[in-house]
């Protein structure tokens, strides 16, 4: 069963860009946004890391931490950290755990073709590691995504 409102993260949450475990109890006291996103470096999946970076001090200014997750390799994650000056860390998810246990891994199809991919989801999690609300792939504005955890 996925992770749903109301469920607790899991405590080992991955690695991030760099090798370093990231673990749940790191956020203890803070709120997390535990964003995934299909690709480093595609146009959507730029546009939100970007607003996420934007809005970065505000968020940490409501009391978020923030932590992007993708199936990309640590080496593609410090690429697209550097290119767009991301102010916060990327697991790199390659073994697709974490996006299977948040019930983010699925079935899609572009031009007709089949494959498995991420669907663009939002945990918002509270300073217990609760999470408190999911914004879904039909949901999230790419460029205007921390606004929309910010509910401007």
């Amino acid at each position: 069963m996925p992770i749903q409102t109301g469920d607790r993260i899991p405590e080992i949450l991955g690695f991030d860009q760099n090798g370093r475990k990231i673990q749940s109890a790191d956020f203890k006291g803070k709120k997390l946004v535990l964003y995934f996103y299909p690709k480093d470096n595609t146009s959507a999946c730029t546009a939100e890391a970007c607003s996420l970076r934007n809005s970065y001090s505000e968020l940490q200014d409501a009391g978020y931490e923030v932590l992007g997750v993708s199936k990309d390799s640590p080496g593609s994650h410090q690429g697209f950290i550097r290119k767009h000056s991301l102010p916060f860390n990327l697991i790199a998810d390659t073994n697709v755990k974490l996006l299977e246990e948040f019930g983010v891994r699925a079935e899609k199809t572009m031009y007709g073709r089949k494959y498995m991919g991420t669907l663009r989801t939002t945990f918002i999690i509270n300073e217990e590691g609760i999470v408190e609300r999911i914004i879904g792939p039909k949901e999230i504005v790419p460029a205007n995504h921390a606004d929309q955890i910010l509910n401007k």
